[in-house]
Formats: structure tokens, C-alpha cells, sequence
């Protein structure tokens, strides 16, 4: 069974930065591409960004070189940068295995970007 944990979220002001973390297990961590997904209040989830295993990375466009996206396969980790937080930001943020249904995907870690 697939198992995704995230955490890192937070309470930031407008410009401020997170590091979000997932952990997971259950699959081949190593080989598998792994994706940030969010979901804002009453909004569909959307993709943010992905990464495979080697140094390939995909952002969604609204990211605009705000956000990065790491992982350590040796340590099971997979991180979410995020820089220049925008009130537009906030929502809930999940790590998946799938790019098109975020299904599996953890409990998610909430981001709030507040004044």
C-alpha cells in the first residue's frame, strides 16, 4: 500500500518562505516520478510541480520560478521550495504518485499566506 506523509506547512506573510516535505513508502521511491499537488479552498486540486528520480523537474506555469521541487531517494524525501509566497498561495498541498489523479496522495499540509 502506498503511503504519503506531508508536512512543513505553515502560517507565512506575503513574500515569506516554506519547505514542504513528503515521505513515503509502499512503492519504488528511486524509480518513480513524484508530484506537489494543492488544493484552495472551494478550487479543484491543481498540479504544482514534479520531479523523477534523476534531475528532470516540471512546474505548473503559475509557479514562476517561486517554487522548487527536490527529493532525496536515499532518505525517501521529497521537498516543495516555496519562495515569494503569494496570498494566492494558500491552500492545501499534497504529494502523489500520479500526475493525473493526485490519487494517492498524503493527508496534506496546510499553507497560509497571510498579513
Amino acid at each position: 500500500e502506498v503511503q504519503l506523509v506531508e508536512s512543513g506547512g505553515g502560517l507565512v506573510p506575503p513574500g515569506g518562505s516554506l519547505t514542504l516535505s513528503c515521505t513515503g513508502s509502499g512503492f519504488s521511491f528511486k524509480d518513480d516520478w513524484l508530484y506537489w499537488a494543492r488544493q484552495a479552498p472551494g478550487k479543484d486540486l491543481e498540479y504544482v510541480a514534479g520531479a523523477n528520480s534523476g534531475l528532470t523537474r516540471n512546474y505548473a506555469r503559475f509557479v514562476q520560478r517561486r517554487f522548487t521541487v527536490s527529493r532525496d531517494n536515499d532518505k525517501k524525501m521529497f521537498y516543495l521550495h516555496l519562495n515569494d509566497l503569494k496570498v494566492e498561495d494558500t491552500a492545501m498541498y499534497y504529494c502523489s504518485t500520479n500526475r493525473q489523479t493526485f490519487s494517492p496522495r498524503g493527508q496534506g499540509t496546510q499553507v497560509t499566506v497571510s498579513s
